[in-house]
């Protein structure tokens, strides 16, 4: 540990794991169960307690608080963790919670994510890499996020949601069920309103691939008849597909609600049997 990159001001507690050329600022505190990777950079006034892994190269600005004890009336004091990836960006007063008893007893999230103010990850989350939390989106526990999605400013998603990868959270939306890979969700109770499009393009898709894709989610979403049949129909007329092969995984793994399309004449499909 290089004492000059650490502020006199700053208390390490005994225990600490700290990597190379970490840079840890004024009023910081780090608990005993804590380990900062190499070359994380620790701002001023940030708050890493409990059984909390950092990643490589993250940044974290003043008032961040992480590893504090889940906010559960459930959880028993145990030696539960918190998890973050490298190359982070934590912004002001974001705040990430251990995981409990209960679950896997790991609040986790991956590489290159961005937080920004005010954002929090409830315990027992388990969020993917390249991540962006736009200011004050809230995590309720136990919830699962796919790499490469985009949360905009003050999305709260309910605990137990899973969010496929690459989807689009459009901001002030309340997500209240699984949302499907490459999948916009948008209003006070979120609905399908499209696909990330451009996400996808982003992330590599061919035109030929978002086609597809397309199709496939018009079949399911817009189609008629038992959506369980049209989960099959898609399956089967696209099993060569890997993005809508992963879509139609998506589908069938949830074991909760899952987030529909709004029908014509603004009654909204809220699909409790998927």
């Amino acid at each position: 540990m290089n004492a000059r990159m650490i502020d006199p001001t700053a208390r390490i507690e005994s225990g600490a794991t700290i990597g190379r050329d970490v840079s840890i600022g004024p009023y910081c505190i780090v608990g005993p169960h804590v380990t900062l990777g190499d070359d994380c950079r620790l701002i001023a006034h940030v708050h890493v307690v409990g059984h909390t892994v950092i990643g490589p190269r993250t940044v974290i600005y003043p008032f961040v608080s992480l590893g504090s004890a889940p906010q559960s009336v459930k959880y028993r004091g145990g030696p539960t963790r918190l998890v973050v990836g490298a190359d982070c960006d934590i912004r002001e007063g974001v705040t990430m919670n251990i995981g409990t008893e209960d679950d896997r007893g790991l609040t986790e999230v991956g590489d290159k994510c961005f937080l920004m103010v005010g954002a929090h990850v409830g315990h027992d989350c388990k969020v993917g890499s390249n991540v962006v939390f736009a200011n004050n989106v809230l995590l309720g526990g136990h919830v699962s996020v796919g790499d490469n999605v985009v949360f905009g400013g003050g999305v709260a998603v309910r605990q137990f949601c899973r969010i496929g990868n690459g989807a689009m959270i459009v901001g002030l939306s309340g997500v209240r069920a699984d949302v499907i890979p490459w999948g916009m969700a948008q209003g006070p109770l979120a609905n399908l309103v499209g696909l990330n499009v451009v996400g996808m393009r982003r992330n590599g898709f061919a035109k030929a691939d978002i086609h597809r894709y397309r199709n496939a989610y018009r079949a399911l979403f817009n189609g008629t008849g038992e959506f369980r049949v049209r989960v099959g129909e898609v399956a089967a007329e696209n099993s060569s597909d890997k993005n809508v092969a992963a879509l139609i995984e998506f589908i069938r793994a949830g074991k909760r609600p899952l987030t529909m399309a709004a029908r014509r004449g603004g009654v909204t499909a809220f699909d409790e049997g998927t």
